[in-house]
């Protein structure tokens, strides 16, 4: 996964609440662009993992997984 933020801080954060929900790598930071502005994470995440978060992490990641017989409003069945 790659993040990029203008604020090193701000990305560190999106990557320490992505590692709540899934198992990771050590993260890698680079400039984000030619200037030298910003950061630019990657950052190596292992979905399958994601079965072993706890607590309301876990409650989220089940409640917000679709269906799999719902079908949309613009959809026909």
């Amino acid at each position: 996964m790659r993040i990029v933020s203008a604020d090193a801080e701000a990305a560190r954060n999106v990557a320490d609440a992505l590692r709540l929900l899934f198992a990771g790598g050590e993260q890698r930071s680079y400039p984000a662009g030619p200037s030298g502005h910003g950061t630019r994470l990657h950052l190596t995440l292992d979905a399958a993992q994601a079965a072993r978060a706890a607590g309301p992490l876990r409650s989220w990641l089940d409640s917000s997984r679709p269906t799999t017989d719902r079908t949309h409003a613009d959809e026909t069945a």
